[in-house]
């Protein structure tokens, strides 16, 4: 009976070495930074969008890059600006004049993996041209549906120290990020690092330093069977008491989606395929709540004037609730 369900057993040794091998790639270029490159890894497999934020100069947009280099794919790159069209990322409708038709001509969204640079700085307009692409993969122009190949992922990064000239990003479209990565400055040992690793380098060309690693095809495998792993009952109800919490919670204005809930457990799943489990863990969940949660909730009024993060506040609502064992 027992080799039985052994047989069963998702096999991940092939998912785990990939891992290792991207982690090993991006480590060669991008020094510290550990819990940045597992959510990217994370996200990819857990087939969500991410938004990183952190101040100009920690390696967002480099690091999206890299992973977008690390996987052999369709890549483009979009600079959000404030006077972007939606136009501009989605594509437009050209006029043929030997077909005396118009043909339209696919904007840089059409592609696997979508870097979307500084994206609070473009207006409302442009953002809800994301909306429809990052929920539902299509692209809806003048009556005609046109698919996203698979995978498709939205790698965006933002600036949270400097709002002139920005837009808030929309509550309906944060819920539509998996991930909110939040990157830090590096200690002192790791910045030394930087210094001489920088000062060593023959070349400034950073991206040759990682070469594809996966397919397109590898990655769809991989996040098919990070699906099928097993989650127990306990855990799903574990997930479902701390999304209620934010609900309830005097802290917080507003609480997460059921959307969120659902976001937990996937992570969660690619969290333990990553470390070559084929079931999660409750520190697998407790691991994925601050990055899937903090974009979705939001402090009340005096919570924020009191400087109380999104975070400390999941800390205490986990806190509250016993660890399923």
């Amino acid at each position: 009976m027992e080799e039985e369900l052994f047989e069963q057993r998702t096999d991940l040794s092939q998912l785990k070495a990939s891992v290792e091998a991207i982690r090993e790639a991006l480590g060669k270029v991008i020094i510290g930074q550990h819990e940045m490159i597992d959510l990217l890894i994370a996200g990819i497999l857990a087939d969500g969008h991410i938004l990183i934020e952190g101040v100009p100069g920690v390696a967002k947009t480099l690091a999206a890059m890299l992973l977008a280099r690390s996987i052999d794919a369709g890549f483009s790159r979009i600079q959000f600006t404030p006077d972007l069209m939606p136009s501009d990322v989605l594509g437009t409708p050209v006029f043929n004049p030997r077909e005396g038709s118009f043909e339209f001509k696919k904007g840089p969204v059409f592609g696997n993996v979508i870097l979307v640079d500084e994206i609070n700085r473009a207006p409302a307009k442009t953002q809800s041209a994301l909306f429809e692409v990052m929920e539902e993969r299509q692209a809806t122009i003048d009556g005609h549906t046109y698919r996203m190949e698979e995978p498709f992922i939205v790698l965006a990064t933002q600036n949270p120290v400097e709002h002139e000239g920005t837009y808030r990003l929309p509550e309906a479209q944060l819920d539509r990020f998996l991930f909110k990565i939040q990157v830090g400055y590096p200690t002192l040992e790791e910045e030394t690092a930087i210094l001489s690793r920088q000062h060593q380098l023959k070349t400034d060309d950073k991206l040759h330093e990682v070469r594809p690693l996966l397919t397109g095809d590898q990655v769809v495998a991989y996040r098919n069977q990070v699906r099928k792993l097993f989650v127990e009952e306990k855990l799903l109800e574990f997930t479902a008491k701390i999304i209620h919490g934010t609900r309830n919670n005097n802290s917080l204005y507003l609480g997460a989606s059921p959307r969120a809930a659902l976001a937990v457990v996937n992570s969660a799943k690619a969290i333990a395929a990553m470390n070559g489990r084929d079931f999660v863990t409750p520190e697998d969940i407790i691991r994925v709540v601050p990055p899937v949660l903090r974009h979705r909730v939001i402090p009340t009024p005096d919570k924020e004037m009191e400087g109380v993060s999104s975070d400390e506040i999941l800390k205490q609502i986990i806190h509250q609730i016993e660890i399923p064992r």
